[in-house]
């Protein structure tokens, strides 16, 4: 157990490694209460998630939901966020544990420019609960009367799930398929228990931060504070692909299409290492014995039992197949640029 942003959280139950192939190739159940939730209601709802999104809100449909950034003025992350569209007038946005505070602040003070719309924190209202796996949908099914097969990835639902009120989203962190479920914190403990109970016939196990951590690093996705932050932009990151062009309103808006404009001179990349040896977080990437640019997250991963990461590099080494150099405790190893994700399932 470590604290992580006022909350204690599990980094493993039984190892990481254990729970990571768990996932991989049966089921995990994650505790991830932590996360943040602010909701945005009113009138002009869609148009203060419009301000503050960089994504376009506007093509949501109710009981969908995708992922946005929360961008300053110069097209950098304040965060990432899910943005779930609740009803017409009303969004759920769900935010990093660890910048949730700060998160709403920045909302409250971007939607006072909205005339008609309500921000609330309601990050106590949600325990969140994630089963992942390709085996998910054979422990959940059980457990509600949702027909969880016809819910499309990163839409949701409403019900209940163990005799809880839920909304069930097909979403996660895992690079696997699954359902995140918030139910009221008060039942989170019976619906955990429930969840545990019904996937003992596919030896379903709880799994920490330490395989989360792992398993979104094999899918390639983002970890705010790691692979992208303040000072770095979303085409930066690679994720040009979550930006809403048809919405004009975004804040950052402007620097990223100027920047678009102009080409990115630095660009986040996934590497394979060659020689032995682990690039990870923080560690250099050097040319001719200078540094050149960043590892932000790396492992040696349990499925694809590779040394893998991601690193920020000049745009003349970013494409797949340039060799580039990371300093690993005064030592040069060498790593090649691999593309993205580095597992993808079935």
């Amino acid at each position: 157990m470590v604290p992580f942003a006022g909350w204690d959280m599990p980094v493993e139950y039984s190892g990481i490694t254990a729970e990571h192939m768990a996932v991989r190739t049966r089921a995990g159940v994650f505790d991830v209460s932590h996360m943040g939730e602010i909701e945005i209601a009113g009138k002009d709802a869609l148009k203060a998630v419009q301000r503050i999104a960089c994504s376009d809100p506007s093509v949501l449909e109710v009981g969908q939901a995708h992922l946005a950034g929360l961008l300053t003025p110069d097209g950098t992350f304040l965060d990432d966020m899910l943005v779930y569209r609740m009803g017409p007038s009303h969004f759920m946005l769900v935010v990093n544990a660890s910048n949730a505070a700060k998160d709403y602040a920045w909302i409250v003070e971007q939607v006072k420019a909205v005339s008609d719309a309500a921000v609330v924190d309601s990050s106590s209202r949600y325990a969140l609960i994630a089963v992942q796996g390709p085996a998910a949908i054979d422990v959940v099914q059980p457990l509600t009367g949702v027909p969880l097969a016809d819910i499309k990835y990163y839409w949701f639902a409403h019900g209940e799930v163990a005799g809880a009120r839920a909304t069930i989203s097909r979403t996660g962190y895992t690079g696997e398929d699954g359902f995140e479920i918030f139910v009221p914190p008060n039942v989170a403990e019976r619906v955990w228990d429930a969840i545990l109970e019904s996937g003992r016939s596919v030896d379903i196990v709880p799994a920490g931060l330490g395989a989360r951590d792992t398993l979104r690093l094999e899918a390639s996705m983002r970890l705010y504070g790691n692979d992208m932050d303040e000072s770095t932009t979303a085409l930066e990151a690679g994720l040009g692909w979550m930006v809403g062009w048809t919405n004009e309103q975004f804040i950052g808006r402007d620097a990223l299409k100027k920047q678009k404009d102009a080409g990115v001179t630095k660009k986040l990349v996934g590497f394979e290492m060659i020689d032995r040896g682990i690039g990870r977080h923080g560690y250099q990437v050097v040319r001719d014995g200078r540094p050149v640019g960043v590892v932000t997250s790396g492992t040696q991963t349990p499925f694809l039992k590779k040394a893998i990461g991601m690193a920020y590099v000049p745009i003349d080494a970013s494409r797949p197949g340039s060799e580039i150099e990371i300093d690993v405790r005064g030592r040069a190893l060498k790593a090649r640029v691999v593309p993205m994700p580095f597992y993808k399932r079935g």
